[in-house]
């Protein structure tokens, strides 16, 4: 992987977020879990590179991300999508979610988890943390469409520390 500055990340993030999907991995050396999301952000904010990644609290990788102020976000080409089904659809409480999806960690010196398949990984430090409030939508039909069980997402917005890409 070859170590780039966040400006020069060249992909189209609606397409890499929405539809080449991303894992959200957070923990350490010791334990760590990921998760498949398709809902983010990348942009500039508070004159910082940044992400916003939602996790909703139900999810395993919640007890992670709430447990240390670092993640990571791996992203894949087609050829991994099968891997990111799989850590889409079991929980790591009860599956190894690693032997199962076939992917390598490995840790960044920072000791964050990422994946050496990835064709590029963020490593993320949160700046603001919140759940999504009911009232706040201006848009009744996602509430309805999206929090049937009222289990709104927690919206973490964190800086990008450190990017890589595979070359």
């Amino acid at each position: 992987m070859e170590k780039i500055e966040p400006k020069d990340i060249n992909e189209n993030v609606i397409r890499l977020i929405g539809d080449e999907w991303m894992l959200v991995t957070a923990g350490d050396r010791e334990k760590f879990n990921m998760m498949t999301a398709s809902w983010g952000s990348m942009g500039f904010l508070w004159n910082k590179p940044v992400v916003m990644v939602f996790v909703r609290p139900q999810r395993y990788t919640f007890e992670f991300t709430e447990k240390r102020d670092t993640f990571t976000l791996s992203f894949f080409d087609e050829r991994y999508r099968r891997a990111l089904n799989v850590c889409g659809s079991v929980s790591g409480r009860d599956t190894d979610k690693v032997k199962e999806s076939g992917l390598t960690p490995y840790f960044t010196e920072a000791g964050n988890p990422a994946f050496e398949e990835a064709s590029l990984v963020l490593e993320c430090r949160k700046l603001y943390a919140d759940f999504l409030k009911e009232e706040a939508f201006t848009e009744r039909k996602i509430v309805d469409a999206q929090y049937g069980q009222k289990d709104f997402h927690k919206m973490y917005v964190a800086e990008i520390i450190n990017a890589w890409v595979r070359k």
